[in-house]
């Protein structure tokens, strides 16, 4: 399975830990952002929470990035480095992004909120996100095959005019943060893998408004779009089990 490892019970049961550690972490975040709230003083928190349910930040240094979380503001896609100068503003789309390790196995989350009254285009460009991700967990199936999970998350945004990053990717989770299989936002059904019960997945939709091309920032790690256009991104854990598929993180 090219190195696709299917997850024992006690493997599940520490990474079921540590999803619900990532999506307490996420929950409680999202409570803490309002207009005038810096991405770092987000960031600082964050390592707090973390710490506090004995995790340990999942990005802190992973590949040398420099903080715990990714804070993305508007046309920012991926990755946005927190920062003092970041200052969260009314009508602002806000992208979290967030991972810890627990007891050697990683959590991993990311949702997509508006900070007060938000355009109608990024009202819709968010909802759309959210249902691409959905329609995507629908697909995890036993004997169904990764290219329909990427059809999914590509026919609904482009059926909605909108775009899929084509760049970065969903992927495997367990005892590593990025694991095999890679699951992109686009794809063809039937194509890829096939689908086996105790297979972990993290489940992204990065959704543009406008074209599907990104460039990144002189700082290495911030993705934008390359027009300007505003991006939102969604994540979620799931276990491909015999039955129907189990969602590990919650964003609500």
């Amino acid at each position: 399975m090219f190195g696709i490892e299917l997850k024992n019970q006690w493997e599940l049961e520490k990474i079921r830990q540590a999803a619900k550690i990532v999506s307490q972490v996420m929950l409680e975040l999202k409570k803490e952002i309002k207009p005038g709230i810096s991405t770092e003083k987000l960031d600082r928190l964050a390592y707090d929470l973390i710490q506090s349910y004995s995790a340990q930040p999942a990005f802190l240094g992973y590949q040398d990035y420099p903080a715990t979380i990714c804070v993305s503001l508007n046309n920012e896609v991926v990755h946005g480095i927190p920062s003092p100068k970041k200052i969260i503003k009314e009508g602002d789309i806000v992208s979290l992004d967030l991972g810890v390790r627990y007891q050697g196995f990683y959590g991993d989350i990311a949702a997509t909120l508006g900070i007060g009254e938000i355009k109608n285009n990024a009202k819709k460009l968010i909802r759309v996100a959210r249902e691409a991700l959905n329609r995507a967990i629908s697909k995890i199936k036993v004997d169904k095959h990764i290219g329909d999970i990427c059809w999914a998350i590509q026919s609904h945004v482009e059926g909605n005019n909108f775009s899929v990053v084509r760049n970065y990717s969903g992927h495997g989770i367990g005892r590593e943060l990025h694991e095999e299989p890679q699951i992109p936002c686009f794809g063809r059904p039937g194509s890829g893998v096939r689908l086996l019960a105790g297979m972990v997945l993290a489940v992204e939709t990065m959704v543009n408004a406008g074209d599907w091309r990104i460039k990144v920032l002189p700082d290495r790690w911030t993705v934008v779009t390359s027009d300007g256009s505003l991006s939102a991104h969604f994540e979620h854990m799931v276990l491909v089990t015999n039955g129907q598929p189990e969602i590990l993180t919650k964003h609500e």
